[in-house]
């Protein structure tokens, strides 16, 4: 197999295992820090008990993101060295502010809170839970600040010709704020929020059914639910803020989302469909002038499409971005009508009643990661093929002395040892929400009663 394909498996295969669980790391932040405030206002033993218990699973979650982000730091330099020289500037201070002013927020508060119940005052414990969220909320800044420069570059300028180009910073807040970092940032923060929220209401609508810390449980949901109502909702503009973004710095991709070949006509928008990229057309379910209606809220204003770039400059796999690009919207979609739908049972003092919507709700932990991963599988794919948008080409990135087979060797080793972490966390996950939020044995079992 071609050693670029090669290195891209590695690297797609290696950022989507990892991107498992920082998102969830910041949803579960944020559930504690909720859980934590309201039991320093009430008083009400209760929320200690969910925070010590959801504190355990955030730090398994932590423990094996931060394992698993390592590897890509080394790849960027073993298999994309002409990549790494490149942007070696840029991702050096973006990298560098994230590794001082969010892991190293992050870590040390972690400290304090993982070890300080019975150390330090509740309100100190509480700034330390604040302080971890916070962290971890920097952390996610700085890695999509990198990643958006790639998707649309500020405040640079080029040094170098041929393999030795490079891009340097010239100024540092452009690059920051470049045109898609914000509302990207937006967005992977209100994934990683739905990530948490629907984890903490999979648990706890598994405890209801099963009559397991069925009061201790509906606090739980309750707070999560709402911040999935709130969340679920909100994505849906920063989601529409982005496709604005896209539409203007990065047509290409924009086309490639909804299968749109024309140079320049109004464009459908599918809610579900099948591009055939030889015959450029898309057979699905769609609504005429949608997409034009979105972007420029006119049913008949044409929108740039493929054609209108040569054949090198296109995605290559259309329906590939189509269909992560549709997955997320469907499932972002189908969270919303959950949210509501089960804030409107919990009006009618139904919620916990209705034993369908629980047993959704205890398999919905699954949904959020589906949509966070063909999300992010849509943007890379749909910047093909380009690694850094309009300047470098993923071709020209990866590093010309790595031989397919030392790339398939290591994608083997990574396949084995991602597994085993993977199993890792499955059991140490599974044996503390079979343990229950309670620490003594006799209080679980007590209020199993």
């Amino acid at each position: 197999m071609d050693v670029e394909i090669l290195a891209r498996i590695q690297f797609a295969f290696t950022i989507a295992f990892h991107y498992i669980y920082p998102p969830l790391s910041i949803g579960i932040g944020l559930i504690m820090v909720i859980m934590e405030g309201l039991y320093l206002k009430t008083g009400k033993k209760e929320y200690e008990v969910l925070t010590r218990f959801w504190l355990k699973i955030f730090a398994i979650t932590f423990g094996i993101g931060v394992a698993t982000g390592i590897i890509m730091e080394f790849e960027f330099g073993t298999n994309w060295a002409v990549y790494s020289r490149y942007v070696g500037d840029i991702f050096g201070s973006a990298l560098a502010a994230e590794g001082l002013f969010a892991f190293g927020l992050e870590s040390t508060f972690l400290g304090i809170l993982i070890f300080g119940w019975n150390r330090v005052s509740p309100r100190v414990h509480f700034i330390s839970t604040i302080g971890v969220f916070l962290g971890s909320m920097f952390s996610a800044v700085w890695i999509v600040v990198a990643n958006s420069w790639q998707q649309t570059p500020a405040g640079y300028h080029i040094v170098g010709e041929g393999f030795n180009a490079r891009a340097e910073v010239t100024d540092f807040w452009a690059m920051v704020f470049n045109p898609s970092s914000v509302d990207r940032i937006i967005h992977v923060w209100q994934g990683a929020f739905l990530a948490g929220a629907f984890m903490v209401l999979s648990v706890h609508a598994y405890y209801i059914r099963k009559g397991k810390y069925v009061e201790l449980s509906k606090r739980a949901f309750k707070i999560a639910l709402v911040v999935a109502t709130v969340v679920s909702f909100t994505q849906l503009i920063s989601g529409h803020r982005s496709a604005d973004g896209v539409a203007v710095n990065q047509p290409a991709k924009l086309a490639a989302m909804e299968g749109h070949y024309e140079k320049s006509a109004p464009a459908d928008l599918y809610l579900l469909g099948w591009v055939d990229n030889e015959k450029q057309e898309v057979t699905g379910l769609g609504v005429p002038g949608g997409l034009s209606f979105l972007v420029h809220q006119d049913f008949n204003e044409p929108i740039t499409g493929l054609n209108a770039f040569p054949k090198e400059d296109q995605p290559s796999q259309v329906n590939a971005v189509f269909q992560f690009y549709h997955i997320m919207i469907s499932i972002g979609m189908f969270l919303i009508v959950l949210s509501f739908y089960a804030c409107f049972l919990w009006w009618k003092g139904k919620l916990f009643e209705t034993k369908w919507i629980l047993w959704i709700f205890s398999f919905s932990v699954l949904l959020p990661q589906i949509a966070n991963q063909a999300g992010w599988f849509a943007a890379e794919m749909g910047r093909q093929p380009w690694i850094v948008y309009g300047h470098l080409r993923t071709s020209e990135g990866f590093s010309q002395e790595v031989s397919a087979n030392q790339i398939v060797f290591s994608l083997i080793l990574f396949l084995v040892v991602y597994s085993l972490l993977f199993l890792l966390f499955l059991y140490s996950l599974n044996k503390k929400i079979k343990h229950g939020p309670y620490e003594d044995e006799a209080q679980n079992q007590l209020e199993t009663i």
